[in-house]
């Protein structure tokens, strides 16, 4: 039996790992309100995410009148904020088969990280309330290095590499352009899924490698593993 080739497997949050989109549509809609606009439909919010909470309410003001003064952007985030930590895993979980991912990627000795834009104490209270934590070796937020070294840039990912604590065979699991560029950046293949916030067509993300379902996963990565590089001691 040949072993497998990755010893390090990072994912995305929002859109990959966990299904998000009606907690991130709430907050959203939230803010929105008291702004006086209208609310957005679900699959309207899906266009919007990518990039970070001041991103999706950029999107989404835009889309509904207009930006706001920098000022009343601030309390409109802030409130945004409040209101999502309140209510962070109402009706977020796992995407279909995820679970059951986790336990064969574990089985072959992986080390599992989160990387992500998201805030790291959002993340890492998500993971709480869904029984998740210990799964992953480490969590790594949008904030966790400070402002301006958050996906696309590499810095995450690199740090995500640095935290495993020993040179392996890494990759990175997403769903957008920050996420395969981020990869890209970092020396890392990078396996797309279609099912998250794709900002491209899911064939059109520049992957390695596109999965529909988390089922494929452990294939696609066997598949890509063989092109992999490993990580300089």
């Amino acid at each position: 039996m040949t072993s497998f080739p990755f010893q390090i497997v990072g994912f995305d949050l929002d859109g990959t790992l966990l299904d998000s989109l009606g907690d991130l549509g709430h907050a959203v809609n939230h803010a929105l309100s008291l702004e006086g606009r209208r609310a957005v439909p679900r699959e309207e919010v899906r266009g919007f995410v990518g990039g970070g909470a001041r991103k999706m309410l950029g999107n989404a003001l835009l889309a509904t009148g207009g930006a706001v003064d920098e000022a009343r952007f601030e309390e409109l985030h802030a409130a945004l904020l409040v209101h999502y930590e309140a209510n962070i895993a109402a009706e977020t979980r796992l995407f279909p088969g995820g679970e059951a991912m986790l336990d064969a990627l574990a089985s072959r000795g992986v080390k599992i990280a989160v990387v992500t834009n998201k805030l790291e104490r959002f993340a890492k209270k998500i993971f709480g309330e869904l029984g998740l934590s210990e799964r992953f070796y480490t969590v790594i937020g949008g904030d966790t290095l400070g402002p301006g070294r958050a996906k696309p840039r590499p810095d995450l990912l690199q740090l995500m590499l640095e935290r495993a604590g020993e040179p392996g065979r890494a990759a990175y699991v997403g769903d957008t352009t920050y996420d395969t560029r981020a990869a890209a950046a970092a020396g890392l293949p990078c396996v797309a899924v279609s099912f998250g916030f794709n900002d491209l067509p899911p064939d059109e993300l520049g992957a390695a490698a596109v999965i529909d379902h988390f089922d494929q996963l452990v294939p696609a990565l066997e598949r890509v593993g063989k092109n992999a590089e490993p990580i300089p001691a």
